[in-house]
């Protein structure tokens, strides 16, 4: 629903939202790093969340790569599994996390700009 009187629709709560998600996304990987405590479920509901915001978006490079960086940060769940479980140095995890909150501020952006008229 759009409020007219102060210019607010669902679009500012997706970019609220994982604007928030990205820059408390810094601060967890911190968390779950030095916790050893791996994640995958809720890096999998938030790529089911990024694809479902893409599919809104027009086809373009920067949608591709938005996907890609979303798809690219599960490899820190996968990571830290790694690590815990092999004593695999954590390369995979500062990799997946830097691209999940990449994905997310460019997400963010993107929905910014997402034109909710049409």
């Amino acid at each position: 629903m759009h409020c007219g009187v102060c210019g607010m629709s669902g679009r500012f709560n997706i970019v609220a939202g994982f604007g928030f998600l990205a820059a408390f996304m810094l601060y967890g990987f911190v968390l779950i790093y030095l916790l050893a405590h791996a994640h995958g479920n809720l890096f999998a509901l938030i790529n089911i969340a990024v694809g479902l915001v893409l599919l809104r978006l027009k086809p373009s490079t920067s949608r591709n790569w938005i996907s890609g960086l979303a798809l690219a940060g599960m490899l820190m769940p996968l990571g830290i599994l790694s690590e815990v479980l092999f004593g695999v140095p954590p390369l995979l995890v500062m990799a997946g996390g830097a691209a999940m909150v990449l994905a997310m501020g460019w997400l963010a952006l993107a929905a910014l700009r997402l034109d909710t008229a049409a």
